[in-house]
């Protein structure tokens, strides 16, 4: 016989687990949005008060809400228009703590740097907390593929295989999937 209380509070939880899934999903998408919309105003409802965005090259590390929209004012002085699109997510939630989960969102992105047709493929590492009763990103760092200007994709993934990141003025090494120790094991580096 079960226990009817346990098997409720049990799908109860499953339940809740399926809509904060949804929403975290949500959150990400609104992320793309604020980002191609240049919606300063949105970015306040999607980042904790502590929000830290950092990138694997060390160009991007601010910490605070406040100061992470600063700094994205500046980096929108030398970009123009920009369609970011995610792809697949894996949303993993903290076993001790139901405010609490991270996530791998695997993305691509399409821009306009100092007039010049870019796009990258990007890996978000995030961090996502429920403040009041919402979802918002807590911590969210950025690791690069490729990087590079549009007219240099091809490039990029043949005889150029080594410098993917050209974004900025000295080409340097891709963030992934050399750096990871599953390549570096199956290729024996």
């Amino acid at each position: 016989m079960t226990d009817t209380a346990t098997d409720t509070a049990a799908l109860e939880q499953r339940i809740r687990r399926l809509e904060d899934r949804a929403e975290i999903n949500e959150l990400i998408a609104r992320y793309g949005l604020a980002m191609d919309n240049r919606d300063m105003a949105a970015m306040p409802e999607i980042f904790a008060p502590g929000f830290v965005i950092k990138s694997a090259d060390g160009v991007m590390n601010t910490e605070g809400a406040a100061a992470v929209i600063e700094m994205y004012r500046g980096r929108f002085q030398v970009l123009g228009p920009s369609n970011h699109f995610t792809h697949d997510r894996i949303i993993t939630f903290d076993a001790h703590d139901p405010d609490r989960a991270t996530g791998l969102v695997l993305a691509h992105a399409e821009m306009n740097r100092k007039g010049q047709a870019m796009i990258a493929a990007i890996r978000y590492e995030d961090v996502y907390l429920r403040i009041d009763g919402r979802w918002k990103f807590g911590e969210r760092k950025l690791t690069f593929f490729y990087y590079v200007p549009a007219s240099q994709y091809l490039d990029a993934l043949g005889a150029g295989l080594a410098k993917r990141n050209r974004a900025y003025d000295s080409p340097t090494a891709a963030d992934w999937p050399e750096s990871l120790v599953t390549w570096q094991q199956y290729y024996g580096n």
